[in-house]
């Protein structure tokens, strides 16, 4: 599976080699290695050899096929163009670590929202700048962990059931673009032509992507169905944002099997960020920088991540499964289960 991170301020920009690069288990550095407090003590199974094997499947240490970053710049709003926030994209099929572009772009780069994915190719997917995550529709960032089992079989059924105009916007071959196309799809229906391109409230986001999910899940029933067979459970790690606002889920439509993890911090961001004391990887460890203002300056930011960045393991908690996570503009945040019916 993959891996994602995500950043949100209204009032603390983040510097991308903070967040992305420096610290011992940023995102650049998971396409080999990997981090999961509380995974074990949260969620076990009955049967122990069941939990690690299943804890292996869907958290795989090994993301080596594609970095995509999206950060989020006034420019365009700036010169008239647009209104609000619009997402700038990077993407690579080589590993960040050794990218030149990559590093100098994070350390010359700040920004109130951010998202950033390595992927792990599914199935026969293919290993494609326009395979990588996040995916962009106007000024909305899409990304997701996970599978969307027996894709081949409905992908064909799922195309129909988008609209034109999202159609035209999906440039690659995933499961997870389609998905986004149909919930832009069932936003259009609510809300008119060319949907991405203005905010929404995070309410009707939820139900339009609970929409979408549920139609995958009626395509995948059809299917199998004529198979004589019942259909496999899909992992659905979702983050969208339009760069003020942010929605994310951890699911999976299964009653005892659970999603890739998924954690939340209201705290990590301090570390991460070079002005503030604190160490993103050792306690009781200055970061070495001026401490240009004191912790208590700090603004309020939400990170949403894979895994935990920083190694204090108290400023991270795992992310209940079928669970989703509302911030609004002013960082309030709201957690609702995900209601999706399923059997």
């Amino acid at each position: 599976m993959c891996r994602w991170f995500a950043y949100l301020s209204a009032t603390e920009p983040c510097l991308l080699e903070d967040v992305l690069i420096l610290p011992d288990h940023a995102i650049a550095k998971q396409v080999h290695d990997r981090y999961l407090p509380y995974l074990f003590h949260y969620e076990p199974d009955k049967d122990k050899d069941s939990t690690k094997k299943e804890m292996s499947l869907r958290n795989s240490p090994y993301n080596l096929d594609g970095l995509g970053l999206v950060w989020y710049s006034s420019a365009r709003a700036d010169f008239g163009e647009c209104e609000g926030p619009r997402p700038v994209s990077y993407k690579i099929l080589r590993q960040p670590q050794t990218d030149p572009v990559f590093q100098s772009l994070c350390a010359g780069t700040t920004a109130h929202a951010v998202f950033a994915h390595i992927r792990a190719a599914s199935g026969a997917t293919a290993i494609t700048i326009y395979n990588n995550h996040p995916f962009t529709f106007g000024r909305y960032a899409f990304m997701h962990n996970g599978v969307i089992a027996h894709f081949d079989q409905i992908k064909r059924a799922l195309a129909l059931a988008l609209s034109d105009e999202a159609h035209a916007l999906v440039k690659g071959t995933t499961d997870s673009e389609m998905l986004a196309a149909l919930f832009f799809t069932y936003l259009e229906e609510r809300r008119g032509s060319r949907v991405w391109e203005v905010q929404h409230p995070l309410e009707e986001l939820k139900h339009c992507l609970e929409r979408a999910i549920e139609t995958v899940f009626k395509l995948q029933r059809e299917t199998t169905e004529k198979a004589g067979k019942t259909p496999d459970a899909s992992s659905l790690n979702i983050a969208i944002t339009d760069g003020e606002q942010l929605l994310a889920i951890r699911f999976r439509n299964h009653a005892t099997e659970h999603p890739p993890s998924l954690y939340i911090s209201t705290r990590a961001g301090i570390a991460l960020n070079r002005k503030f004391p604190g160490h993103p990887d050792l306690e009781g460890v200055d970061n070495g920088m001026q401490n240009i203002k004191a912790e208590s300056e700090h603004g309020d930011h939400v990170i949403i991540a894979s895994e935990p960045t920083t190694y204090k393991k108290e400023d991270w908690e795992l992310i209940p499964k079928n669970q989703c996570i509302m911030v609004e503009r002013d960082m309030t945040i709201h957690r609702v289960p995900v209601e999706v019916l399923y059997q």
